[in-house]
């Protein structure tokens, strides 16, 4: 787990279809990296994806079959 950077939140923002525009994904990016850097000292050993939009979007694929 790495410090996303505005590409990163693009691209995951893109895989959620909410789109963001470039501004918004360097606003997100920052936000959130500071909490990434907590996190670096137990990278990898948490048996669970720290991404929600993912496990939202998981989640509700899940549900509607």
């Amino acid at each position: 787990m790495t410090r996303p950077t505005a590409k990163d939140v693009k691209v995951i923002a893109h895989v959620a279809d909410v789109p963001a525009d470039d501004e918004t994904a360097t606003r997100i990016a920052n936000s959130i990296g500071p909490a990434f850097d907590g996190f670096a000292a137990i990278a990898g050993t948490l048996p669970f994806d720290l991404e929600p939009a993912s496990f939202l979007l998981a989640q509700i694929a899940k549900e509607s079959k």
